[in-house]
């Protein structure tokens, strides 16, 4: 007679109650960190790849921007007949515009992704939690760095002149890099959080409108009443157009660049532990 022998599966075999355990970030390190990172943002790319009509509002904002505010706005600050002046005012504005406007699409990509299951299925990887959202602004910075190219392009078609060095060109383009990477945090945190991409999207427009038109971005806060040019003095936006008019035309800097970094550290510092805590919780 033969005896079978059973043994008791290991405690570790048996998959969890409760789902998937998240990686351990701190035991994947830095370079299986990037490594994630990495695939992930060629997996975004690829996505482009497939649907090219998402690159659209990369392709198209800057050019429609660039041509409404200086046509339509131009004559009435700069004066009929003088809207190249104000292209040397408005372009450097429109590259903090760019920014804000592509991460409020970083908020809506995560809530969809979401909705189709995709960061369920990452979720159950074990891979870094961070990893998967910072893909995200890596790919999306690669976007907006085309919208600014493209911004730019348009602004020497109109006259658009550099004052300052080459060097200095590239520093507002990098500040604004740092800012809209920043933003993109905020961004995540409020898809995570809202049921619904448009409900993203509405919210995120309600904060958008007044951070926009309540900044220097299109006109001088000069022109302003008191009240809107408090408020003007403290938007970080209006910080950033006028460290890149600054660059970009070489006039005195004063503290916008700092105060500008200043504003992307704190949000970065606050904003991201909440979007990735909210990534591992959301359900």
């Amino acid at each position: 007679m033969s005896t079978v022998t059973t043994t008791k599966p290991s405690p570790t075999a048996a998959p969890p109650a409760g789902g998937p355990v998240p990686a351990d970030e701190g035991r994947i390190g830095l370079r299986g960190n990037l490594r994630h990172i990495g695939a992930l943002a060629r997996r975004n790319v690829l996505q482009i790849k497939q649907d090219p009509e998402s690159m659209f509002d990369v392709l198209f904002m800057p050019i429609i921007f660039t041509l409404l505010f200086v046509f339509v706005f131009g004559g009435a600050i700069a004066g009929k007949g003088n809207q190249g002046e104000y292209v040397n005012y408005v372009v450097p504005g429109l590259m903090a515009m760019m920014g804000m406007n592509i991460a409020m699409g970083v908020g809506t990509g995560v809530n969809d992704d979401f909705k189709k299951g995709v960061m369920d299925r990452f979720r159950s990887m074990p891979i870094a939690r961070s990893s998967v959202l910072i893909a995200k602004i890596v790919v999306e910075l690669g976007r907006m760095m085309v919208a600014i190219a493209i911004l730019l392009g348009m602004g020497f078609l109109l006259g658009l002149s550099i004052t300052g060095s080459v060097l200095d060109l590239f520093l507002s383009i990098g500040l604004a890099a740092v800012f809209g990477s920043s933003l993109m945090w905020i961004f995540i945190l409020l898809g995570l959080t809202m049921k619904t991409p448009q409900a993203v999207q509405g919210i995120a427009m309600l904060v958008l409108m007044p951070l926009q038109f309540g900044s220097s971005i299109f006109a001088p806060p000069t022109t302003m009443p008191g009240w809107l040019q408090s408020f003007t003095d403290v938007n970080p936006l209006s910080n950033l157009a006028d460290a890149a008019r600054a660059l970009i035309n070489g006039t005195p800097l004063g503290n916008s660049v700092w105060i500008t970094l200043a504003w992307s550290v704190g949000i970065t510092l606050v904003t991201m532990p909440l979007a990735v805590r909210k990534f591992r919780q959301k359900t």
